[in-house]
Protein backbone atom coordinates (compact mmCIF):
# COMPACT_ATOMS: atom_id res chain seq x y z
CA UNK A 1 0.00 0.00 0.00
CA UNK A 2 1.50 3.35 -0.96
CA UNK A 3 0.91 6.75 0.54
CA UNK A 4 -1.83 7.56 -1.95
CA UNK A 5 -3.65 4.28 -1.49
CA UNK A 6 -6.64 3.53 0.74
CA UNK A 7 -6.31 4.11 4.44
CA UNK A 8 -8.54 1.30 5.66
CA UNK A 9 -6.98 -1.04 8.23
CA UNK A 10 -4.87 -3.84 6.83
CA UNK A 11 -4.28 -5.58 10.13
CA UNK A 12 -5.65 -5.69 13.66
CA UNK A 13 -3.50 -5.93 16.78
CA UNK A 14 -5.14 -7.66 19.72
CA UNK A 15 -3.97 -6.83 23.26
CA UNK A 16 -5.00 -8.76 26.37
CA UNK A 17 -4.36 -7.41 29.88
CA UNK A 18 -5.13 -10.77 31.50
CA UNK A 19 -1.83 -12.05 30.12
CA UNK A 20 -0.01 -9.85 32.62
CA UNK A 21 -1.31 -11.99 35.49
CA UNK A 22 0.99 -14.95 34.83
CA UNK A 23 3.91 -14.31 37.21
CA UNK A 24 6.76 -16.10 38.92
CA UNK A 25 6.13 -16.38 42.68
CA UNK A 26 8.50 -18.98 44.14
CA UNK A 27 10.92 -16.37 45.44
CA UNK A 28 11.35 -12.62 45.27
CA UNK A 29 14.37 -13.13 43.04
CA UNK A 30 12.96 -13.31 39.52
CA UNK A 31 16.08 -11.97 37.80
CA UNK A 32 16.63 -15.32 36.09
CA UNK A 33 13.09 -15.47 34.70
CA UNK A 34 13.07 -14.37 31.07
CA UNK A 35 9.41 -15.12 30.25
CA UNK A 36 8.02 -12.18 32.19
CA UNK A 37 5.01 -9.82 32.00
CA UNK A 38 7.24 -6.94 30.88
CA UNK A 39 7.74 -8.70 27.55
CA UNK A 40 4.36 -7.38 26.45
CA UNK A 41 5.36 -3.78 27.14
CA UNK A 42 8.38 -4.18 24.85
CA UNK A 43 6.12 -5.60 22.14
CA UNK A 44 3.73 -2.68 22.56
CA UNK A 45 6.59 -0.23 22.13
CA UNK A 46 7.45 -1.87 18.81
CA UNK A 47 3.81 -1.77 17.73
CA UNK A 48 3.46 1.91 18.67
CA UNK A 49 6.69 2.73 16.84
CA UNK A 50 5.39 0.96 13.73
CA UNK A 51 2.14 2.91 13.89
CA UNK A 52 3.87 6.24 14.39
CA UNK A 53 6.16 5.64 11.40
CA UNK A 54 3.28 4.42 9.22
CA UNK A 55 1.39 7.62 10.00
CA UNK A 56 4.15 9.50 8.22
CA UNK A 57 3.21 7.77 4.96
CA UNK A 58 -0.50 7.14 5.70
CA UNK A 59 -2.26 10.45 6.53
CA UNK A 60 -5.00 9.83 9.06
CA UNK A 61 -7.66 11.81 10.85
CA UNK A 62 -6.69 13.27 14.23
CA UNK A 63 -10.21 13.55 15.57
CA UNK A 64 -10.46 13.40 19.35
CA UNK A 65 -13.63 11.34 19.40
CA UNK A 66 -13.54 8.13 21.37
CA UNK A 67 -11.44 5.47 19.71
CA UNK A 68 -9.86 7.79 17.14
CA UNK A 69 -6.24 8.67 16.58
CA UNK A 70 -4.81 10.76 19.41
CA UNK A 71 -2.10 13.23 18.46
CA UNK A 72 -1.63 15.72 21.32
CA UNK A 73 -1.35 15.54 25.10
CA UNK A 74 -4.76 17.05 25.93
CA UNK A 75 -6.53 14.77 23.49
CA UNK A 76 -4.57 11.81 24.83
CA UNK A 77 -5.66 12.48 28.40
CA UNK A 78 -9.26 12.91 27.25
CA UNK A 79 -9.17 9.67 25.31
CA UNK A 80 -7.76 7.71 28.25
CA UNK A 81 -10.46 9.09 30.55
CA UNK A 82 -13.26 8.29 28.08
CA UNK A 83 -11.99 4.91 26.91
CA UNK A 84 -14.51 2.18 27.73
CA UNK A 85 -12.35 -0.86 28.31
CA UNK A 86 -15.27 -3.17 28.98
CA UNK A 87 -16.58 -2.91 25.42
CA UNK A 88 -15.82 -5.62 22.93
CA UNK A 89 -12.84 -5.00 20.63
CA UNK A 90 -14.94 -4.78 17.49
CA UNK A 91 -17.13 -2.12 19.11
CA UNK A 92 -14.31 -0.11 20.65
CA UNK A 93 -11.13 0.00 18.57
CA UNK A 94 -8.42 2.25 19.94
CA UNK A 95 -7.51 3.56 16.49
CA UNK A 96 -9.76 4.27 13.50
CA UNK A 97 -9.06 5.47 9.97
CA UNK A 98 -5.61 3.90 10.14
CA UNK A 99 -3.68 1.08 8.41
CA UNK A 100 -3.34 -0.60 11.82
CA UNK A 101 -6.21 -1.07 14.24
CA UNK A 102 -5.53 -1.66 17.94
CA UNK A 103 -8.08 -3.39 20.14
CA UNK A 104 -7.95 -4.33 23.80
CA UNK A 105 -9.62 -7.69 24.15
CA UNK A 106 -11.41 -9.05 27.19
CA UNK A 107 -12.14 -12.40 25.57
CA UNK A 108 -11.67 -15.49 27.69
CA UNK A 109 -12.58 -19.12 27.18
CA UNK A 110 -13.09 -21.93 29.66
CA UNK A 111 -10.33 -24.46 29.06
CA UNK A 112 -12.44 -27.19 30.64
CA UNK A 113 -15.40 -26.68 28.32
CA UNK A 114 -14.30 -25.04 25.07
CA UNK A 115 -14.51 -27.43 22.08
CA UNK A 116 -11.33 -26.12 20.43
CA UNK A 117 -9.27 -26.53 23.59
CA UNK A 118 -10.66 -30.03 24.11
CA UNK A 119 -9.87 -30.81 20.47
CA UNK A 120 -6.18 -30.10 21.13
CA UNK A 121 -5.64 -30.84 24.83
CA UNK A 122 -8.71 -32.88 25.75
CA UNK A 123 -9.09 -36.29 27.30
CA UNK A 124 -7.57 -39.16 25.38
CA UNK A 125 -7.52 -42.63 26.94
CA UNK A 126 -8.39 -41.23 30.34
CA UNK A 127 -5.91 -38.34 30.27
CA UNK A 128 -7.02 -35.34 32.28
CA UNK A 129 -4.37 -32.74 31.48
CA UNK A 130 -6.67 -29.71 31.49
CA UNK A 131 -8.12 -30.65 34.87
CA UNK A 132 -4.62 -31.14 36.24
CA UNK A 133 -3.47 -27.79 34.91
CA UNK A 134 -6.39 -26.04 36.57
CA UNK A 135 -5.60 -27.77 39.87
CA UNK A 136 -1.89 -26.86 39.65
CA UNK A 137 -2.73 -23.16 39.48
CA UNK A 138 -5.23 -23.45 42.31
CA UNK A 139 -2.74 -25.22 44.60
CA UNK A 140 0.29 -23.10 43.70
CA UNK A 141 0.17 -20.95 46.86
CA UNK A 142 -0.14 -23.91 49.20
CA UNK A 143 2.64 -25.82 47.45
CA UNK A 144 5.11 -22.96 47.59
CA UNK A 145 4.25 -22.00 51.17
CA UNK A 146 5.24 -25.51 52.29
CA UNK A 147 8.53 -25.46 50.45
CA UNK A 148 7.39 -27.46 47.42
CA UNK A 149 7.29 -26.57 43.75
CA UNK A 150 3.96 -25.72 42.17
CA UNK A 151 5.09 -27.69 39.12
CA UNK A 152 4.68 -31.47 39.60
CA UNK A 153 7.81 -33.59 39.65
CA UNK A 154 8.62 -35.07 36.28
CA UNK A 155 7.97 -31.79 34.48
CA UNK A 156 10.73 -29.24 33.75
CA UNK A 157 11.13 -27.09 36.84
CA UNK A 158 13.45 -24.53 35.32
CA UNK A 159 11.21 -23.27 32.52
CA UNK A 160 7.72 -23.73 33.96
CA UNK A 161 6.05 -21.76 36.72
CA UNK A 162 2.50 -20.98 37.83
CA UNK A 163 0.63 -18.67 40.18
CA UNK A 164 -3.05 -18.44 41.19
CA UNK A 165 -3.86 -16.03 38.35
CA UNK A 166 -1.99 -17.95 35.65
CA UNK A 167 -5.26 -19.54 34.59
CA UNK A 168 -6.64 -16.08 33.79
CA UNK A 169 -3.66 -15.45 31.51
CA UNK A 170 -3.96 -18.83 29.76
CA UNK A 171 -7.70 -18.52 29.18
CA UNK A 172 -7.35 -14.88 28.12
CA UNK A 173 -4.61 -15.74 25.63
CA UNK A 174 -6.65 -18.55 24.09
CA UNK A 175 -9.80 -16.43 23.99
CA UNK A 176 -8.00 -13.59 22.26
CA UNK A 177 -6.50 -15.89 19.62
CA UNK A 178 -9.94 -17.33 18.89
CA UNK A 179 -11.39 -13.82 18.71
CA UNK A 180 -8.71 -12.88 16.19
CA UNK A 181 -9.69 -15.92 14.11
CA UNK A 182 -13.33 -14.81 14.20
CA UNK A 183 -12.30 -11.34 13.05
CA UNK A 184 -10.35 -12.41 9.97
CA UNK A 185 -12.85 -15.14 9.06
CA UNK A 186 -15.73 -12.65 8.84
CA UNK A 187 -14.36 -11.46 5.53
CA UNK A 188 -16.40 -13.02 2.68
CA UNK A 189 -13.99 -12.36 -0.20
CA UNK A 190 -11.11 -10.24 -1.38
CA UNK A 191 -11.65 -6.56 -1.89
CA UNK A 192 -13.58 -5.78 1.29
CA UNK A 193 -12.51 -2.18 1.81
CA UNK A 194 -13.08 -1.46 5.48
CA UNK A 195 -12.17 -4.59 7.46
CA UNK A 196 -8.69 -5.91 8.26
CA UNK A 197 -7.74 -9.27 6.79
CA UNK A 198 -4.95 -10.14 9.20
CA UNK A 199 -4.34 -10.04 12.93
CA UNK A 200 -1.41 -9.97 15.32
CA UNK A 201 -2.16 -11.31 18.81
CA UNK A 202 0.19 -10.06 21.54
CA UNK A 203 -0.31 -12.64 24.29
CA UNK A 204 1.72 -14.69 26.73
CA UNK A 205 2.72 -17.23 27.92
CA UNK A 206 3.82 -18.68 24.57
CA UNK A 207 2.49 -22.00 23.34
CA UNK A 208 4.44 -23.73 20.57
CA UNK A 209 6.43 -26.04 22.91
CA UNK A 210 3.28 -27.50 24.49
CA UNK A 211 1.99 -30.75 23.02
CA UNK A 212 -1.27 -32.47 23.78
CA UNK A 213 -0.42 -32.93 27.46
CA UNK A 214 3.28 -32.06 27.66
CA UNK A 215 3.96 -28.52 28.93
CA UNK A 216 7.53 -27.27 28.56
CA UNK A 217 9.54 -24.25 27.48
CA UNK A 218 7.26 -21.71 29.27
CA UNK A 219 4.23 -23.19 27.43
CA UNK A 220 1.14 -24.75 29.08
CA UNK A 221 -1.39 -24.62 26.22
CA UNK A 222 -0.76 -24.33 22.49
CA UNK A 223 -2.29 -21.01 21.44
CA UNK A 224 -1.86 -21.46 17.68
CA UNK A 225 -3.08 -25.05 17.64
CA UNK A 226 -6.21 -24.11 19.60
CA UNK A 227 -6.79 -21.21 17.19
CA UNK A 228 -6.52 -23.64 14.26
CA UNK A 229 -9.01 -26.00 15.88
CA UNK A 230 -11.38 -23.09 16.51
CA UNK A 231 -11.18 -22.09 12.83
CA UNK A 232 -11.98 -25.67 11.83
CA UNK A 233 -14.83 -26.29 14.25
CA UNK A 234 -16.55 -22.89 14.02
CA UNK A 235 -15.74 -21.65 10.53
CA UNK A 236 -15.30 -24.85 8.52
CA UNK A 237 -11.62 -24.25 7.74
CA UNK A 238 -10.17 -27.57 6.63
CA UNK A 239 -6.66 -26.49 5.65
CA UNK A 240 -4.29 -24.73 8.03
CA UNK A 241 -0.80 -23.45 7.24
CA UNK A 242 1.39 -22.78 10.29
CA UNK A 243 4.70 -20.96 9.76
CA UNK A 244 7.02 -20.73 12.77
CA UNK A 245 10.10 -18.46 12.83
CA UNK A 246 10.91 -18.68 16.54
CA UNK A 247 14.56 -19.41 17.40
CA UNK A 248 13.41 -22.68 18.97
CA UNK A 249 11.68 -25.56 17.26
CA UNK A 250 7.95 -25.72 17.98
CA UNK A 251 8.06 -29.35 19.05
CA UNK A 252 4.65 -29.15 20.70
CA UNK A 253 2.94 -27.72 17.62
CA UNK A 254 4.56 -30.31 15.34
CA UNK A 255 3.47 -33.14 17.63
CA UNK A 256 -0.13 -31.90 17.60
CA UNK A 257 -0.07 -31.39 13.82
CA UNK A 258 1.21 -34.95 13.37
CA UNK A 259 -1.70 -36.33 15.41
CA UNK A 260 -4.28 -34.26 13.52
CA UNK A 261 -2.93 -35.33 10.14
CA UNK A 262 -2.70 -38.94 11.25
CA UNK A 263 -6.40 -38.95 12.16
CA UNK A 264 -7.33 -37.16 8.93
CA UNK A 265 -5.36 -39.69 6.89
CA UNK A 266 -7.24 -42.55 8.57
CA UNK A 267 -10.49 -40.79 7.75
CA UNK A 268 -9.40 -40.41 4.14
CA UNK A 269 -8.68 -44.13 3.87
CA UNK A 270 -12.17 -44.84 5.22
CA UNK A 271 -13.66 -42.44 2.69
CA UNK A 272 -11.75 -44.14 -0.13
CA UNK A 273 -13.28 -47.40 1.01
CA UNK A 274 -16.78 -45.95 0.70
CA UNK A 275 -17.48 -44.99 4.30
CA UNK A 276 -19.40 -41.70 4.78
CA UNK A 277 -17.12 -39.23 6.59
CA UNK A 278 -17.04 -35.49 7.19
CA UNK A 279 -14.25 -33.31 5.76
CA UNK A 280 -11.20 -33.49 8.02
CA UNK A 281 -8.65 -30.91 9.09
CA UNK A 282 -5.25 -31.04 7.40
CA UNK A 283 -2.32 -28.97 8.61
CA UNK A 284 1.04 -27.95 7.21
CA UNK A 285 3.74 -27.03 9.73
CA UNK A 286 6.89 -25.24 8.57
CA UNK A 287 9.58 -24.05 10.96
CA UNK A 288 12.93 -22.28 10.67
CA UNK A 289 14.91 -22.63 13.89
CA UNK A 290 18.28 -23.31 15.51
CA UNK A 291 18.85 -27.06 15.82
CA UNK A 292 21.46 -26.45 18.55
CA UNK A 293 19.07 -24.58 20.84
CA UNK A 294 16.20 -25.74 23.07
CA UNK A 295 14.57 -28.25 22.91
CA UNK A 296 17.40 -29.95 21.01
CA UNK A 297 20.25 -28.47 23.04
CA UNK A 298 21.00 -31.70 24.89
CA UNK A 299 21.14 -33.67 21.66
CA UNK A 300 18.31 -36.05 22.51
CA UNK A 301 17.77 -38.14 19.36
CA UNK A 302 13.98 -37.95 19.28
CA UNK A 303 13.93 -34.16 19.60
CA UNK A 304 16.72 -33.60 17.07
CA UNK A 305 15.04 -35.95 14.60
CA UNK A 306 11.66 -34.27 15.06
CA UNK A 307 13.24 -30.86 14.46
CA UNK A 308 14.76 -32.11 11.20
CA UNK A 309 11.75 -33.82 9.59
CA UNK A 310 10.84 -33.10 5.97
CA UNK A 311 7.81 -35.04 4.80
CA UNK A 312 5.18 -34.02 2.26
CA UNK A 313 2.28 -36.33 1.51
CA UNK A 314 3.16 -39.81 2.80
CA UNK A 315 0.82 -40.87 5.62
CA UNK A 316 -0.94 -37.55 5.25
CA UNK A 317 1.91 -35.59 6.84
CA UNK A 318 3.04 -32.16 5.66
CA UNK A 319 6.00 -30.91 7.69
CA UNK A 320 9.10 -28.94 6.73
CA UNK A 321 11.92 -28.05 9.13
CA UNK A 322 14.76 -25.72 8.15
CA UNK A 323 17.80 -25.01 10.33
CA UNK A 324 19.20 -21.53 10.83
CA UNK A 325 22.75 -21.22 9.52
CA UNK A 326 25.57 -18.81 10.45
CA UNK A 327 26.46 -16.11 7.94
CA UNK A 328 29.38 -13.78 7.40
CA UNK A 329 27.55 -10.95 5.65
CA UNK A 330 24.03 -9.74 5.01
CA UNK A 331 24.51 -10.51 1.33
CA UNK A 332 25.15 -14.13 2.23
CA UNK A 333 22.13 -14.19 4.52
CA UNK A 334 19.72 -12.82 1.90
CA UNK A 335 21.15 -14.26 -1.31
CA UNK A 336 22.07 -17.72 -0.04
CA UNK A 337 20.13 -18.63 3.09
CA UNK A 338 16.93 -16.63 2.69
CA UNK A 339 16.42 -17.23 -1.03
CA UNK A 340 17.37 -20.85 -0.52
CA UNK A 341 16.31 -22.92 2.47
CA UNK A 342 14.34 -20.29 4.36
CA UNK A 343 12.05 -19.50 1.43
CA UNK A 344 11.49 -23.21 0.98
CA UNK A 345 9.06 -23.08 3.88
CA UNK A 346 6.63 -21.16 1.66
CA UNK A 347 7.21 -23.21 -1.48
CA UNK A 348 6.41 -26.38 0.48
CA UNK A 349 3.32 -24.67 1.91
CA UNK A 350 2.22 -23.95 -1.64
CA UNK A 351 2.68 -27.61 -2.54
CA UNK A 352 0.54 -28.53 0.47
CA UNK A 353 -2.33 -26.32 -0.69
CA UNK A 354 -2.13 -27.64 -4.25
CA UNK A 355 -2.12 -31.27 -3.12
CA UNK A 356 -4.99 -30.94 -0.64
CA UNK A 357 -7.67 -29.27 -2.71
CA UNK A 358 -6.09 -26.76 -5.04
CA UNK A 359 -6.89 -23.11 -5.40
CA UNK A 360 -10.01 -22.94 -3.22
CA UNK A 361 -9.11 -20.31 -0.61
CA UNK A 362 -12.30 -20.12 1.43
CA UNK A 363 -11.30 -23.11 3.57
CA UNK A 364 -7.66 -22.07 4.16
CA UNK A 365 -6.17 -20.00 6.98
CA UNK A 366 -2.54 -19.05 7.68
CA UNK A 367 -1.04 -18.84 11.17
CA UNK A 368 2.35 -17.42 12.12
CA UNK A 369 4.10 -18.47 15.33
CA UNK A 370 5.92 -15.17 15.71
CA UNK A 371 8.90 -15.62 17.99
CA UNK A 372 11.50 -12.85 17.91
CA UNK A 373 14.29 -14.59 19.83
CA UNK A 374 16.23 -15.31 16.62
CA UNK A 375 16.78 -11.55 16.44
CA UNK A 376 20.19 -9.92 16.17
CA UNK A 377 19.26 -8.13 19.41
CA UNK A 378 18.49 -11.22 21.49
CA UNK A 379 20.68 -11.71 24.55
CA UNK A 380 23.73 -14.00 24.21
CA UNK A 381 22.45 -16.16 27.06
CA UNK A 382 19.34 -17.01 25.03
CA UNK A 383 20.92 -17.10 21.57
CA UNK A 384 24.04 -19.00 22.54
CA UNK A 385 24.94 -20.35 19.11
CA UNK A 386 25.11 -17.09 17.15
CA UNK A 387 22.19 -17.90 14.84
CA UNK A 388 20.94 -14.32 14.92
CA UNK A 389 19.02 -12.96 11.95
CA UNK A 390 18.78 -9.33 10.79
CA UNK A 391 15.69 -7.54 12.04
CA UNK A 392 14.57 -7.11 8.44
CA UNK A 393 14.06 -10.88 8.30
CA UNK A 394 10.83 -10.42 10.26
CA UNK A 395 9.74 -7.77 7.77
CA UNK A 396 10.58 -9.66 4.58
CA UNK A 397 9.36 -13.06 5.72
CA UNK A 398 6.06 -11.53 6.83
CA UNK A 399 5.82 -9.78 3.46
CA UNK A 400 6.26 -13.13 1.68
CA UNK A 401 3.70 -14.80 3.96
CA UNK A 402 1.23 -12.03 3.10
CA UNK A 403 1.78 -12.68 -0.61
CA UNK A 404 1.21 -16.39 -0.03
CA UNK A 405 -1.97 -15.73 1.96
CA UNK A 406 -3.31 -13.35 -0.68
CA UNK A 407 -2.94 -16.10 -3.26
CA UNK A 408 -4.16 -19.10 -1.30
CA UNK A 409 -6.13 -17.94 1.78
CA UNK A 410 -8.03 -14.75 0.85
CA UNK A 411 -5.29 -12.81 2.64
CA UNK A 412 -6.29 -14.24 6.01
CA UNK A 413 -3.44 -14.44 8.52
CA UNK A 414 -3.43 -14.76 12.30
CA UNK A 415 0.00 -14.10 13.83
CA UNK A 416 0.54 -15.04 17.49
CA UNK A 417 3.43 -13.98 19.72
CA UNK A 418 5.73 -16.78 20.83
CA UNK A 419 9.29 -16.14 22.05
CA UNK A 420 11.60 -13.14 22.25
CA UNK A 421 13.08 -12.24 25.61
CA UNK A 422 15.23 -9.13 25.36
CA UNK A 423 13.43 -5.80 25.11
CA UNK A 424 15.31 -4.83 21.97
CA UNK A 425 14.59 -8.13 20.22
CA UNK A 426 10.89 -7.83 21.01
CA UNK A 427 10.35 -4.19 20.13
CA UNK A 428 12.39 -4.29 16.92
CA UNK A 429 10.91 -7.60 15.78
CA UNK A 430 7.34 -6.53 16.50
CA UNK A 431 7.94 -3.23 14.70
CA UNK A 432 9.30 -4.93 11.57
CA UNK A 433 6.60 -7.64 11.66
CA UNK A 434 3.69 -5.20 11.93
CA UNK A 435 5.13 -2.66 9.51
CA UNK A 436 4.97 -5.16 6.68
CA UNK A 437 1.29 -5.80 7.28
CA UNK A 438 0.44 -2.39 5.83
CA UNK A 439 2.20 -2.87 2.51
CA UNK A 440 5.51 -3.41 0.78
CA UNK A 441 8.16 -0.68 0.98
CA UNK A 442 11.72 -1.82 1.56
CA UNK A 443 12.84 1.73 2.38
CA UNK A 444 11.16 1.21 5.75
CA UNK A 445 14.01 -1.05 6.84
CA UNK A 446 15.86 2.03 8.07
CA UNK A 447 13.13 2.49 10.67
CA UNK A 448 14.61 -0.20 12.92
CA UNK A 449 18.22 0.96 12.69
CA UNK A 450 20.37 0.25 15.74
CA UNK A 451 20.16 3.92 16.76
CA UNK A 452 16.35 3.91 16.64
CA UNK A 453 16.12 0.58 18.45
CA UNK A 454 18.40 1.86 21.21
CA UNK A 455 16.27 4.99 21.54
CA UNK A 456 13.05 2.97 21.74
CA UNK A 457 14.52 0.67 24.36
CA UNK A 458 14.55 3.60 26.78
CA UNK A 459 10.76 3.55 26.75
CA UNK A 460 10.88 0.18 28.50
CA UNK A 461 12.20 1.98 31.56
CA UNK A 462 10.27 4.27 33.86
CA UNK A 463 10.62 7.88 32.73
CA UNK A 464 12.61 9.92 35.26
CA UNK A 465 13.09 13.13 33.35
CA UNK A 466 11.73 15.26 30.55
CA UNK A 467 11.11 13.76 27.14
CA UNK A 468 14.30 15.36 25.82
CA UNK A 469 16.26 12.97 27.99
CA UNK A 470 14.94 10.14 25.85
CA UNK A 471 15.95 11.67 22.55
CA UNK A 472 18.74 11.10 20.09
CA UNK A 473 22.38 11.99 20.53
CA UNK A 474 21.35 15.60 19.90
CA UNK A 475 18.79 15.37 22.74
CA UNK A 476 15.98 16.28 20.36
CA UNK A 477 13.56 13.37 19.93
CA UNK A 478 12.09 13.05 16.44
CA UNK A 479 8.32 13.53 16.07
CA UNK A 480 7.68 9.83 15.54
CA UNK A 481 9.33 9.09 18.89
CA UNK A 482 7.04 11.52 20.72
CA UNK A 483 4.09 9.94 18.94
CA UNK A 484 5.29 6.48 19.98
CA UNK A 485 5.48 7.60 23.60
CA UNK A 486 1.97 9.06 23.50
CA UNK A 487 0.52 5.95 21.90
CA UNK A 488 2.24 3.78 24.50
CA UNK A 489 0.61 5.81 27.27
CA UNK A 490 -2.74 5.13 25.64
CA UNK A 491 -2.42 1.37 25.25
CA UNK A 492 -0.21 0.60 28.26
CA UNK A 493 -1.01 3.06 31.06
CA UNK A 494 0.44 0.77 33.71
CA UNK A 495 4.22 0.79 33.85
CA UNK A 496 6.32 -2.34 33.87
CA UNK A 497 7.62 -1.40 37.33
CA UNK A 498 4.13 -1.37 38.84
CA UNK A 499 3.50 -4.85 37.47
CA UNK A 500 6.79 -6.13 38.78
CA UNK A 501 6.01 -4.75 42.24
CA UNK A 502 3.07 -7.12 42.61
CA UNK A 503 5.29 -9.79 44.11
CA UNK A 504 3.73 -10.42 47.51
CA UNK A 505 2.96 -13.97 46.44
CA UNK A 506 6.31 -15.05 47.85
CA UNK A 507 6.74 -16.13 51.49
CA UNK A 508 7.00 -13.15 53.86
CA UNK A 509 10.40 -11.98 55.02
CA UNK A 510 11.49 -12.63 58.60
CA UNK A 511 12.32 -8.91 58.90
CA UNK A 512 9.69 -6.75 60.64
CA UNK A 513 8.99 -3.06 60.40
CA UNK A 514 9.71 -0.87 63.39
CA UNK A 515 6.69 0.36 65.26
CA UNK A 516 6.33 4.10 64.77
CA UNK A 517 6.94 6.08 67.95
CA UNK A 518 4.04 8.10 69.27
CA UNK A 519 4.74 11.69 70.28
CA UNK A 520 2.87 11.08 73.53
CA UNK A 521 5.51 8.64 74.67
CA UNK A 522 8.83 9.63 76.08
CA UNK A 523 10.73 6.64 74.78
CA UNK A 524 10.50 4.49 71.72
CA UNK A 525 8.80 1.15 71.91
CA UNK A 526 10.47 -2.08 70.94
CA UNK A 527 9.13 -4.08 68.03
CA UNK A 528 5.99 -5.97 68.91
CA UNK A 529 4.38 -8.96 67.28
CA UNK A 530 1.07 -8.20 65.62
CA UNK A 531 -1.78 -10.72 65.79
CA UNK A 532 -0.96 -11.73 62.23
CA UNK A 533 2.53 -12.72 63.30
CA UNK A 534 1.02 -15.33 65.58
CA UNK A 535 -0.36 -17.19 62.59
CA UNK A 536 1.46 -20.06 61.03
CA UNK A 537 3.79 -19.28 58.13
CA UNK A 538 1.40 -21.04 55.79
CA UNK A 539 -1.66 -18.99 56.79
CA UNK A 540 0.26 -15.72 56.77
CA UNK A 541 1.59 -16.53 53.33
CA UNK A 542 -1.91 -17.23 52.05
CA UNK A 543 -3.16 -13.92 53.46
CA UNK A 544 -0.30 -12.05 51.83
CA UNK A 545 -1.11 -13.61 48.49
CA UNK A 546 -4.78 -12.72 48.78
CA UNK A 547 -3.84 -9.14 49.52
CA UNK A 548 -1.53 -9.01 46.56
CA UNK A 549 -4.28 -10.15 44.24
CA UNK A 550 -6.50 -7.30 45.39
CA UNK A 551 -3.95 -4.51 45.23
CA UNK A 552 -0.72 -3.68 43.48
CA UNK A 553 0.24 -1.27 46.23
CA UNK A 554 2.51 -2.45 49.04
CA UNK A 555 2.25 -0.79 52.47
CA UNK A 556 5.65 0.45 53.57
CA UNK A 557 4.70 1.68 57.03
CA UNK A 558 1.52 1.93 59.12
CA UNK A 559 0.53 5.24 60.71
CA UNK A 560 -0.47 5.22 64.37
CA UNK A 561 -4.05 6.56 64.51
CA UNK A 562 -3.53 9.03 67.39
CA UNK A 563 -0.10 10.27 66.45
CA UNK A 564 0.30 14.00 65.83
CA UNK A 565 2.75 15.16 63.25
CA UNK A 566 5.59 17.42 64.39
CA UNK A 567 6.97 19.98 62.00
CA UNK A 568 10.71 19.81 61.46
CA UNK A 569 12.81 22.57 62.97
CA UNK A 570 14.22 24.87 60.31
CA UNK A 571 17.28 27.05 60.88
CA UNK A 572 18.07 29.85 58.44
CA UNK A 573 21.57 31.31 58.28
CA UNK A 574 21.66 34.89 57.05
CA UNK A 575 24.95 36.21 55.74
CA UNK A 576 26.13 39.81 55.45
CA UNK A 577 24.38 42.02 52.91
CA UNK A 578 25.90 42.06 49.45
CA UNK A 579 28.19 44.89 48.59
CA UNK A 580 26.74 47.76 46.58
Amino acid sequence: MDATGPTHPSTTVFLQDACLHHRYIRTRDSSHIVERPERLRAVKIGLCAAISRLEETHPVSTSTSEGAIISDADSLISAIENLKLEQTPTDSPLLRGHPVQLVRSSAKIDILGDPAVKYIHGDVDGDTYLEKLTEWTRQSIEKISTGQSEIPSGLPQGDLYLCPTSLDALQGALGTVCEAVDTVMKLPAKGTPDTPRSAFVAVRPPGHHCGEDTPCGFCFVNNVAVGAAHAHLKHGVNRIVILDFDLHHGNGTQSIVWQINEESYRTKLEADAGAPVKPSLQVYYGSVHDILSFPCEDGKPDLVQAASVSIHGPHGQYIENVHLEPFESEEQFWDVHYRGAYSQLLSKAEDFVKNTGGASSDDTLVFISAGFDASEYETPSMSRHNRKVPTSFFYRFTRDVCAFANKWANGRIVSVLEGGYSDRALLSGAMAHLTCASGKDDSRETWWSSENVHMLERLTKKRRGPMSALGTKDDIPPPWFDRTSNLLALIDPRSAESLASRSAFVPPSSMTLRTRKSNNQGTSTSPTMSPDRKKSDKSRFTDDVAGALLSSESIAEVEQPNATKKLPRVILKVGPPPEA
